[in-house]
């Protein structure tokens, strides 16, 4: 290996050339040698590059060889379980199984600078040819995106280029809704599975909730004096607590739920006392004997979204209610239905109508307007 002329001193670093016209730079980090491959034949690049990883050492911005040389996708992922487990995310188990299964296998093994964009793309097109949705590709890749920017972000930094993801467009407006006809039925058939599951209904229609915060209730969250119903900040799914006044009907029901309860009691428990903990089984008996099977308990979160936008209610304010954090979300569940659509289309007519029949009476008959001339 040839030297470029001036003595190398150890820290300040120097460019070589090995063999060949492509230059090397030599630089030390925590005094051990360093040396890397600059990809340029010009001398003033290749010393432009060793004084920027100067500087990176210097700041601290450049890892010990030994831990880089050791450093694999795998190794960045242990940061994201890590940060699952820290801020108790309820879906670490889903991050689990997408690394298990898919993620770890394809990049598992590999280096963080070989993961490039056109790796990530063939990824995808493999999965796409498995049959994977577009949602589940996204999450699987988000997995990927979040363990390349957490070890881009921790000092010194184990990644220093975070390559591009092309994220799938998603088709995930959900259709599902329980029509005002549909509501009696349902309401009947879940009461006669109990006045828990009559009461799960009932909340989930008027509010929008997820069945996780439901079941999760305490008698202590329940006020029956003041009216309110109140969910504990860390306890949903955006960690952000909520609280509302019950409707008439929600407080009858929630008052016979908590009747003879302790504070700290479950408020939805099976006749036995035991708490609810899964309740599809029954939901799905009582969807089907009232006529609208395959209903599923989180498209009674879509109605009440729709229904609370019809009654008037600010989207600021549903959102509130039902617990959308953000408004990409909350669009998707206000679906316009064919119902909506065909309100509209009278309205319009109606008011077409008043405007338009005056006019009509001033034209030539449709006959004549459209008779072809001889």
């Amino acid at each position: 290996m040839s030297k470029t002329k001036g003595r190398h001193r150890r820290g300040s670093g120097c460019v070589f050339t090995a063999g060949s016209k492509t230059r090397w730079i030599q630089y030390y980090v925590n005094g051990r040698c360093v040396r890397e491959n600059a990809h340029t034949e010009d001398l003033k690049a290749a010393q432009s590059l060793l004084q920027t990883r100067i500087y990176e050492v210097g700041q601290g911005m450049i890892s010990e060889p030994g831990v880089l040389r050791k450093l694999t996708v795998a190794t960045l992922y242990e940061a994201v379980e890590r940060d699952y487990r820290i801020n108790k995310r309820k879906s670490l188990g889903h991050l689990e199984r997408r690394w298990k299964l898919h993620v770890g296998p394809a990049f598992g093994f590999m280096r963080p600078g070989s993961v490039s964009t056109d790796f990530i793309d063939r990824y995808i097109d493999k999965r796409q040819q498995e049959g994977a949705s577009n949602a589940s590709i996204n999450r699987e890749l988000a997995l990927l995106k979040r363990a390349f920017k957490l070890g881009h972000k921790c000092t010194p930094p184990k990644v220093q280029v975070v390559p591009g993801f092309h994220m799938l467009r998603e088709d995930n407006v959900r259709p599902g809704f329980l029509e005002a006809g549909q509501y009696e039925r349902l309401a009947r058939e879940c009461a006669k599975h109990g006045l828990w599951m009559r009461t799960l209904f009932e909340l989930a229609f008027s509010y929008g909730w997820r069945h996780s915060e439901l079941l999760g209730l305490r008698v202590n969250q329940v006020s029956i004096v003041e009216h309110t119903i109140r969910l504990n900040p860390g306890e949903t799914k955006n960690k952000k607590g909520r609280e509302v006044t019950m409707t008439p009907l929600v407080c009858q029901l929630l008052q016979e739920c908590v009747r003879g309860k302790g504070p700290t009691d479950y408020v939805f428990t099976r006749e036995d006392s035991r708490p609810v903990l899964d309740f599809r089984g029954t939901w799905a008996q009582a969807t089907t004997k009232a006529g609208v099977p395959g209903l599923l308990f989180h498209d009674l979160r879509r109605t009440a979204v729709r229904n609370m936008i019809r009654a008037g209610i600010s989207e600021a304010v549903a959102m509130k209610i039902s617990g959308h954090k953000t408004r990409s979300v909350f669009d998707r569940y206000n679906v316009t239905s064919q119902f909506d659509i065909a309100e509209a289309v009278a309205k319009l007519v109606s008011q077409r109508t008043v405007r338009v029949e005056p006019e009509i009476a001033a034209l030539p008959a449709i006959s004549q307007m459209t008779a072809r001339p001889n």
